[in-house]
């Protein structure tokens, strides 16, 4: 029996008969629910304000070079803050982790508002991304302690619809302050939220749940190498030149392969033993999460494409942008309910339907439609698709992590799933810059830059979904008939 909310919380793994939505939403599981979810909503709510008002915010203090480097510093930083996450829950519990995390993430949003210049933006992004970072790590990693394993596949389907509730508020926030000129007022409207979200998070969650067998040693070297190789691939796409385009990239991938070699004998890991390892069940996941991540990464620049290209206002741009979250929101509620029949299907079926998506954003995004619904109806329709597909195979996929994992390496498959997931978009999103720029979408810019950018970002993050095809036949091969 779980203990009082004051006191220590033991893992949830015990059960495995069927659960339904009001068990995880009523009781002492709905308050862990809504403080967990809580945290997630706030992370991504800020994420579509930025989204949406970044092209308000480069109007105003310039910096459209560096555009792609706002979400990728951010990314950068919440990958610092999710490999730090159980360094903080032991020394802060679940409440002043939380607590913590969220202050951090408001002074964050602060610096951001107060920019007078790209360089200020950016630093207010990484604070920002930080405790983001840990807020999104948070809420994966307490899933798996405080609730039982019938309840997880609800819970993280519940999580992953947080992102559905932020693309009905961010794009509205930020459209609505964009389009009166006072970008900074949406970062503004946040500081109250975080600041409630604090107190709920205070009075909700345990002072601890912390009781393991696991160290929380950093991975230094290795966080080191992963920031470098994202920063690598964004230096690179700030030059036009293809040569050092190429070699950015390449200092990219000879990091990652000396993260792979590090951590295979490190005391201090930043994955479980073998993850590098395809033949191993974690190998094959890890990959196949970071392939579909890569795989919506151009969304950083659809406001922007869809304002230069189809006629769109920052609100209808925002919330157009927004229909990826939508679909693998809808997605991942649906994925929840058919998992314990299908969840092998699920996994195959979920890139597939994501690589249609890309190929219809590369048949109709470029085409300059001016507002014209014979092209922008597939442009949604490729964007939902894209969104749906990743939703479909999540909570198959983050259940088997969670059931993969060595029993004495639950908590670094946990958080090992959250940086996984976070380079890739920080990896992703630099090498959408690199894309973009190097289409042209600053130089000439302009409608021609903009077709440009929206054909060749398409077509090359389409590979991600056709190669994620694959692995998830090798996925079903190493951890077939789990839900």
């Amino acid at each position: 029996m779980q203990s009082s909310i004051e006191e220590t919380v033991p893992a949830g793994n015990a059960g495995h008969a069927p659960a339904g939505w009001s068990e995880l939403l009523s009781g002492r599981n709905g308050l862990y629910a809504l403080a967990l979810a809580g945290g997630v909503t706030l992370h991504a709510v800020n994420m579509y304000i930025a989204t949406t008002v970044m092209p308000s915010v480069v109007q105003d203090i310039g910096g459209m070079d560096f555009y792609a480097w706002a979400t990728t510093l951010f990314v950068v930083s919440s990958i610092l803050g999710a490999a730090l996450t159980a360094r903080l829950l032991i020394s802060a519990g679940p409440r002043g982790a939380y607590v913590a995390a969220t202050l951090l993430f408001a002074a964050g949003t602060l610096i951001s508002s107060l920019a007078i210049n790209m360089p200020v933006m950016l630093a207010g992004r990484s604070v920002q991304g930080l405790g983001g970072g840990f807020l999104y790590a948070l809420a994966y990693g307490l899933t798996r302690v405080v609730l039982p394993e019938r309840l997880w596949g609800r819970a993280i389907g519940l999580i992953s619809a947080m992102f559905g509730v932020a693309t009905l508020i961010g794009p509205a926030i930020g459209g609505v302050f964009a389009g009166y000129g006072a970008w900074r007022a949406a970062f503004w409207s946040l500081l109250p939220v975080a600041g409630l979200f604090a107190v709920v998070a205070f009075v909700t969650l345990p002072r601890s749940s912390w009781d393991r067998n696991e160290r929380a040693s950093i991975p230094v070297l290795q966080l080191v190498l992963l920031t470098g190789a994202v920063l690598a691939v964004s230096a690179g796409s700030l030059s036009q030149e293809a040569l050092w385009k190429i070699v950015g990239l390449g200092a990219a991938l000879f990091m990652i392969a000396i993260i792979a070699a590090v951590d295979r004998n490190a005391k201090a890991r930043l994955l479980p033993r073998r993850s590098f390892n395809l033949s191993t069940p974690l190998g094959a996941l890890y990959l196949t999460i970071a392939l579909l991540m890569l795989s919506m990464q151009p969304e950083i620049y659809v406001p922007y494409l869809l304002q230069h290209l189809h006629g769109q206002s920052p609100l209808r741009a925002g919330y157009l942008a927004a229909l990826m979250a939508i679909g693998w929101t809808v997605a991942s509620f649906l994925s929840s309910r058919w998992q314990e029949r299908g969840g092998d299907r699920l996994v195959v079926a979920g890139p597939v339907l994501t690589l249609a998506g890309l190929v219809l954003l590369a048949v109709f995004l470029p085409v300059h439609g001016n507002g014209n619904w014979s092209l922008l109806a597939p442009v949604c329709f490729g964007l939902i698709l894209i969104g749906f597909g990743i939703g479909l195979a999540w909570p198959s996929l983050v259940t088997r992590v969670y059931q993969s994992a060595p029993p004495t390496e639950q908590d670094l498959a946990a958080g090992g799933m959250t940086t996984v997931q976070l380079f890739a978009i920080a990896f992703g999103t630099a090498c959408a810059g690199m894309v973009a720029n190097f289409a042209g979408i600053a130089v000439p810019g302009g409608a021609e830059g903009a077709a440009n950018a929206s054909l060749w970002l398409s077509v090359i993050f389409a590979l991600a979904p056709a190669i994620a095809v694959a692995v998830a036949f090798r996925v079903i091969g190493l951890t077939g008939g789990r839900s």
